[in-house]
């Protein structure tokens, strides 16, 4: 595809990366075919292809509307598209450069701003949110079914074991995650705890960075991203082997830090090396599976189990299929699920934003989950998991817990 960017990105180098990323794209419309709103929607501008004329419009001079606007918030950066792309279009990384220029020069209305600025602050407020979450548990008996479903139950975390052993990772302590399913991060450290290494929380460790990202907050993004090298750095140069993300989510965006802060002269070499030792859970069970076998216990009857691969594993991180391989080697029974590779709808703060569309993707993709009737719908992403929880009076688990009930003893 031929571009010719306008003079107040072409130079810079956001625009030299846009426009070869545009450049690789061949038009063909293979991404259309995997797009979940393209699916829903049958809008060519509501599919990867469309979007990106969208965006190479506005980088080649062309004024942003609200209504260009609209169909980039309607996509869900779920890069299934990446996956289809025969030609390895960066289609996310487009996404990105695209919807911050269209945001400096399409405001938003008061109400809608508002919005956002009040979603980014509860859900990154710690203390604010887990007060709010402990007052939702409170009144959830009195709210109606549907609302009430929305408020997950509180889950002990249980025992976190003590730093004891030579090998060390650290842990990502996230936003949401701790209030919502402290059992998750816990469970990891007993797993690994098991097999002599310490998952180790640093203070000054919080979000991401990929909620303010999805948000526009690029500046308060960046800053959650340095404040994250920042703590895990003195632990790194003492020998940290890895750091552990448990939410899918996160671990894509951390991940690529090196590519973000690749001309920050500060952060540069500090972001690659995170970028470098950031691991899923998967990654990790898979490296020291021959070790953690033996401590499985077989024994302990079929478990049907209906595994829904978040995109940010399977088209972020490009780990798909990584899960379904061990939760078969722990005798576990993977029900089929049609259409694996489509969005549930959660993407971060999607499903608040674009309630509708998000309805629509979790009915489908639980319709797809529940229908070989499995005792437990198993997943590896927070969102994701209270996404589906919602919708559903099956049980949703986050894969590590229904691995770490397995070992013996």
């Amino acid at each position: 595809m031929e571009a010719h960017l306008a003079e107040f990105i072409r130079d810079s180098a956001e625009g030299r990366e846009a426009e070869a990323i545009l450049r690789s794209c061949v038009h063909c419309g293979f991404c259309t075919a995997t797009c979940p709103t393209y699916q829903l929607l049958g809008d060519e501008l509501d599919g990867p292809r469309g979007r990106i004329y969208l965006i190479k419009s506005v980088l080649e001079g062309g004024e942003p509307t609200a209504s260009t606007q609209l169909h980039l918030d309607r996509c869900l950066t779920c890069r299934a598209c990446e996956t289809t792309c025969p030609s390895g279009v960066r289609y996310g990384r487009l996404a990105d450069i695209g919807r911050a220029v269209i945001e400096e020069r399409v405001p938003r209305s008061r109400s809608e701003g508002a919005r956002r600025w009040l979603l980014r602050k509860t859900l990154l407020s710690r203390g604010l949110f887990a007060s709010a979450v402990a007052m939702g548990r409170l009144v959830r008996p009195l709210l109606p079914e549907r609302l009430a479903r929305s408020v997950p139950g509180a889950r002990p975390a249980g025992r976190w074991p003590a730093p004891r052993h030579s090998r060390r990772m650290l842990a990502l302590t996230g936003c949401v995650q701790p209030a919502l399913a402290p059992s998750i991060d816990a469970a990891m450290a007993r797993l690994l705890d098991r097999l002599g290494i310490s998952l180790v929380r640093t203070p000054g460790s919080g979000c991401c960075g990929a909620m303010s990202h999805h948000l526009a907050a690029y500046d308060d993004a960046s800053g959650r991203m340095r404040a994250n090298i920042d703590a895990w750095w003195p632990e790194i140069e003492r020998g940290a082997e890895a750091i552990v993300v448990t939410a899918s989510g996160c671990g894509v965006m951390v991940k690529e830090y090196g590519e973000l802060f690749k001309d920050d002269p500060v952060y540069a070499d500090r972001a690659r090396r995170v970028a470098e030792l950031t691991r899923d859970p998967v990654e990790i069970v898979a490296a020291e599976w021959k070790r953690l076998a033996p401590q499985v216990a077989m024994d302990r009857g079929s478990q049907r189990v209906a595994l829904h691969t978040p995109c940010s594993l399977q088209h972020g991180q490009k780990l798909r299929g990584r899960i379904d391989e061990i939760l078969e080697a722990m005798g576990m029974e993977l029900t089929p699920v049609a259409d694996p590779h489509l969005c549930c709808g959660s993407a971060g703060t999607y499903s608040i934003l674009q309630p509708e569309l998000a309805g629509e993707l979790r009915a489908n993709k639980l319709s797809a989950l529940e229908a070989g009737k499995p005792d437990v719908i198993a997943t590896a992403n927070i969102g994701c998991q209270m996404h589906l929880a919602a919708g559903t009076q099956r049980p949703v688990r986050h894969w590590i817990e229904l691995l770490e009930a397995r070992l013996r003893g």
